[in-house]
């Protein structure tokens, strides 16, 4: 099939399934490193830039502004060349560098926050204000405001048909990252409208306030919501039947495994959400065929979660969580 714009080529993501040790269960990781942006934002961030030409806050020629930690800028980075819009991403110093570099590539404006703010320290609260404030006085300027944009859900309808059409014998579980909660909100409401039994867990970062536990700082990029910040009016959490927490060492650790004995780069969200997976599966939580998205893909992560030297300075490694993911995969000892 012939295209005429990249951005046609999102979505019709593959399915790959991870042989485990049991036979009680499946685990699928949907492709979504496959947009042409390297990630699932890709979606939300058309439909966004779509709703808002539709319905007339964004005017033609005008000037897309989001607070973002590098997916969802990208995916509005594409979305501005197809509608011949300018773009001012807000990022903050959590943002990896390739993300930025992307962006930049694809003729996003940059605009750092400024603050004394830790490594580890996410400033969405800043990247927010600022956001708002260039939304606001920049002529034919629109803070896109993904936390609390109903488009952003909306943009996951074709994840969840591109399933039906994959699996046509039904899913019982699906397990996401969560952070704006649109992707997690937009795919669980829709599936549950299909099957109100299939069962929808969402995992946040360890330190991240969605579900309620105390916050504290983290590594992992683009998911969860730091202590501050406040949960988006997207996150519905009548549909999510669980919420549950992933350390940075368990989630790192399992995408840099993923990588060496899969042959799949996964990012840092990514790995936290098959470490989940694979955590309920061995426990007996869940059973029959599991799916959770590749969000984005460890391309974007070689300088730190892949880096032995970045993971050790900052305490990160820890060879007992390949033995734990060897026991869930291979049946070995260690999976206690």
């Amino acid at each position: 099939m012939l295209y005429t714009s990249v951005t046609q080529l999102i979505g019709q993501t593959p399915l790959i399934q991870l042989d485990l040790a049991t036979s009680n269960a499946r685990l699928l990781l949907k492709m979504e490193k496959n947009n042409p942006g390297g990630s699932m934002k890709d979606r939300m961030a058309r439909s966004m830039v779509v709703a808002a030409l539709e319905d007339g806050r964004l005017p033609k020629g005008g000037t897309i502004v989001e607070s973002s930690s590098g997916n969802t800028g990208t995916g509005l980075a594409l979305a501005a060349l197809e509608f011949g819009l300018r773009f001012i991403a807000v990022v903050d110093h959590h943002a990896a560098p390739d993300k930025i570099r992307t962006m930049r590539a694809l003729g996003a404006e940059i605009r750092y926050v400024e603050g004394n703010f830790r490594e580890d320290e996410v400033a969405v609260v800043e990247r927010q204000r600022l956001a708002a404030q260039l939304g606001a006085q920049l002529p034919g300027a629109l803070f896109m405001n993904q936390s609390d944009n109903p488009a952003n859900p909306d943009g996951y309808a074709g994840f969840v048909d591109e399933l039906v059409e994959q699996l046509p014998d039904g899913l019982d579980a699906f397990i996401g990252c969560v952070g704006t909660g649109g992707s997690m909100t937009g795919i669980s409401q829709r599936l549950k409208r299909i099957n109100p039994a299939i069962k929808t867990i969402a995992v946040e970062p360890a330190g991240s306030i969605v579900f309620g536990k105390p916050g504290h700082p983290y590594y992992q990029s683009g998911t969860g919501t730091p202590a501050g910040d406040e949960v988006g009016k997207v996150l519905d959490y009548s549909c999510i039947d669980e919420g549950v927490q992933v350390t940075d060492t368990q989630a790192f650790e399992t995408a840099r495994y993923i990588a060496k004995r899969k042959g799949i780069l996964v990012g840092g969200s990514t790995g936290g959400t098959i470490y989940k997976a694979l955590e309920f599966i061995a426990s007996g939580k869940l059973s029959g065929t599991i799916v959770t998205a590749v969000a984005d893909g460890g391309e974007k992560y070689l300088g730190s979660v892949f880096d032995d030297e970045w993971m050790a300075k900052r305490g990160l490694l820890n060879p007992a969580i390949a033995a734990q993911l060897d026991g869930w995969f291979f049946g070995m000892a260690g999976a206690a």
